[in-house]
């Protein structure tokens, strides 16, 4: 067992913020690297050191791992902390950090691997008893071995790249007609996408919900699974606002998910912080769809609802220490929410919207967190993904988490760029959000740009009802000619937005 003294973290923003607060809290020093593009963001000033790591493009910055080694070596760290995204799931990265006896805060380079690959995946969770959505268990490139999978298992097929993620190598086929086409696209896209041109065909569910599961793990074999998080409002296969628990779940599914994540998680012999994701139909039946081998983007909400931090676990673990807790000690306590403020413009069909933050304000009171790595007067680089800040509400049932991330977003001060903050407004009002009545097609179902502009003025209408109760309110208050006034004007200001 080695205690960590050291940590650098192989990331930038608000993962690497979030990494290294934690770090402090523990008495660890903290490393940080950035880019040209990133020398005056938040997470260079608050490290206790700092590194010029390359040019703006990832490619000559933040996914050079020989070179982020390098530096680790030179700067006498103990441990690398990937965060999520850049090196976080690569295997060979992770192999060349133990090989250069540096602990790495993750996952086996052998799990990494075997979870990074989706075929290699269903290889491995097929012995074990776990629900698994009907469709081929190998590669296919051939036309007439893709129609025979097909017929077999009815249209709608997915066309999946067994590498991919984020929607890209992803085609829906519809009928025979289509099969050859959009199996040559996936193929070409994967290729491109991530140099591994390996598809495979799946029943495409129409309806379906995203849910995972968290998952512990350390390294003598234990693993606890720490509930779901609902991730079914998307937009292009991304996830846009996440909570937890979901509303749809019994006890009984809830378990029996948890158990089959753990099941996943044993598969490839895995520990430290991981996640299990699954696709849910209307019948509430699940399939197993993929694990995410490292600290996702949504991890707020598990962490509000159960008291647990998963960065300080994943530094116990990446020490070798056991698990503090069982499955037996972990509850959910209230409920929590999570929105993506993306730098894009959901009324161009969300696009990013690159430029100056003019005004950055961020919520604060009760229940609200937000993770963030930005400050007024930064640009939005445009080598790096648009998000600009996590936006999490916690409260102690679920009506109470939304109405304080409704608050908090009328709160959110950002002017300069478009964001999503005005789209997520609108799910967290729409009557099927509320409900829990919804899925993965969510966007496509039920928004349109024009929904942003009838909102505002649903909010102008509110606002113009406030300031009418204000101004007869004032007017009551005025003193008559010649009376003096014996209370001071209120200083408390309205503000439109």
């Amino acid at each position: 067992m080695t205690n960590i003294r050291k940590l650098l973290v192989a990331n930038r923003g608000e993962i690497a913020l979030r990494v290294m607060r934690t770090a402090k809290d523990m008495g660890i020093q903290t490393v940080a690297i950035y880019s040209e593009a990133d020398r005056t963001s938040p997470h260079v000033k608050y490290a206790d050191e700092a590194v010029l790591v390359g040019p703006p493009p990832s490619s000559e910055s933040y996914l050079q791992g020989d070179k982020i080694i390098e530096i680790s070596k030179k700067m006498g760290v103990d441990a690398i902390h990937p965060g999520y995204g850049f090196l976080s799931e690569n295997a060979e990265f992770a192999r060349k950090v133990t090989a250069n006896d540096l602990i790495f805060v993750g996952p086996s380079p052998e799990a990494i691997s075997t979870m990074g690959d989706k075929l290699a995946a269903k290889s491995a969770v097929s012995k074990f008893d776990i629900p698994m959505v009907p469709g081929d268990d190998g590669e296919i490139s051939d036309i007439e071995a893709a129609k025979a999978t097909a017929k077999k298992i009815g249209y709608p097929v997915l066309i999946k790249a067994s590498a991919g993620g984020g929607g890209k190598g992803m085609r829906i086929v519809e009928s025979e007609d289509e099969i050859g086409e959009q199996l040559n696209r996936a193929i070409s896209e994967a290729q491109s996408a991530f140099g591994n041109g390996a598809v495979f065909i799946e029943k495409y569910i129409t309806s379906p919900r995203h849910i995972e599961i968290q998952v512990l793990g350390d390294q003598h074999g234990n693993i606890v699974y720490l509930f779901e998080r609902e991730c079914s409002i998307q937009r292009r296969h991304q996830k846009v606002i996440e909570e937890a628990p979901s509303v749809v779940l019994t006890e009984d599914i809830r378990k029996a998910m948890g158990e089959a994540a753990i099941g996943v998680a044993k598969a490839c012999d895995y520990y430290g912080a991981g996640t299990v994701e699954f696709i849910v139909d209307e019948q509430l039946n699940y399939y197993f769809l993929e694990m995410n081998t490292r600290l996702q983007v949504e991890h707020p909400v598990t962490e509000e609802i159960t008291g647990i931090d998963l960065v300080k676990e994943q530094i116990h673990i990446a020490e070798g220490k056991s698990l503090g807790f069982t499955q037996e000690d972990i509850s959910i306590n209230g409920h929590a929410i999570e929105i993506r403020v993306y730098a894009e413009d959901p009324a161009n069909n969300f696009l990013p919207d690159i430029g100056l933050l003019q005004t950055y304000n961020r919520p604060q009171g009760p229940g609200i967190r937000v993770d963030d790595g930005f400050e007024e007067g930064m640009e939005i680089p445009i080598y790096y993904d648009p998000m600009i800040a996590k936006l999490i509400a916690y409260g102690s049932s679920r009506d109470e988490a939304i109405s304080r991330m409704l608050r908090a977003i009328h709160d959110y001060n950002i002017t300069g760029i478009e964001t999503t903050l005005d789209f997520c407004r609108f799910v967290l009002n729409h009557q099927a959000f509320i409900t829990g009545n919804f899925d993965t097609k969510f966007v496509e179902k039920y928004f349109t740009p024009e929904d942003l502009q009838q909102d505002e003025n649903v909010d102008l209408e509110r606002l113009a009802a406030v300031l009418a109760v204000f101004t007869m309110e004032k007017n009551k208050e005025t003193p008559a000619s010649g009376e003096r006034r014996t209370t001071k004007p209120s200083k408390w200001k309205h503000r439109l937005r």
